[in-house]
């Protein structure tokens, strides 16, 4: 009687995440947080596998109900079909439901939330967006999480030494 084998997170094998964007837990302070589809072409679906994308400069726009991810670089392979002419910087569509893209319209539209793309990855075979409503962060905020991240690591090299 065998064991199925599973990592301690239950992903398989192998990371599913494409790419983080570092940037917005620098600049923002996030909130909430959705699980978005995307609508891709096939050319990007490759590019997403050799790991070609950069989400740093993205943003969410929530226009007429619908959300569309602009600003993400996704840069064709050179094996691309030569019928084709591939915009690395097209506006996507992102899939959610309604009830999410609501709540989404009244955080962006009544409270002044911004909506900015956190992860990329990989979900059963799909790629998936990580979205967050976020807070722009002041420059001494900025400083302050600084600060609290290099306290944290000194603390922590002091307690290694003993």
């Amino acid at each position: 009687m065998g064991r199925k084998k599973s990592s301690k997170s239950g992903k398989s094998s192998g990371s599913s995440t494409i790419v983080l964007n570092k940037k917005a837990r620098h600049d923002y302070q996030l909130g909430e947080k959705f699980e978005a589809g995307l609508v891709l072409e096939g050319w990007e679906v490759k590019s997403l596998r050799a790991g070609k994308v950069q989400i740093r400069d993205a943003y969410i726009l929530i226009k007429d109900g619908e959300a569309w991810l602009l600003g993400a670089v996704i840069t064709p392979l050179a094996t691309a079909s030569t019928h084709i002419t591939p915009d690395p910087q097209r506006t996507r569509k992102l899939l959610l439901k309604r009830e999410e893209l609501n709540r989404l319209v009244g955080a962006v539209e009544r409270k002044g939330y911004t909506v900015v793309p956190t992860a990329m990855y990989w979900k059963r075979g799909r790629a998936k967006l990580e979205i967050a409503l976020a807070k722009g962060k002041q420059l001494h905020d900025k400083r302050a999480t600084e600060k609290d991240r290099d306290w944290q690591r000194d603390r922590q090299r002091i307690l290694k030494r003993g």
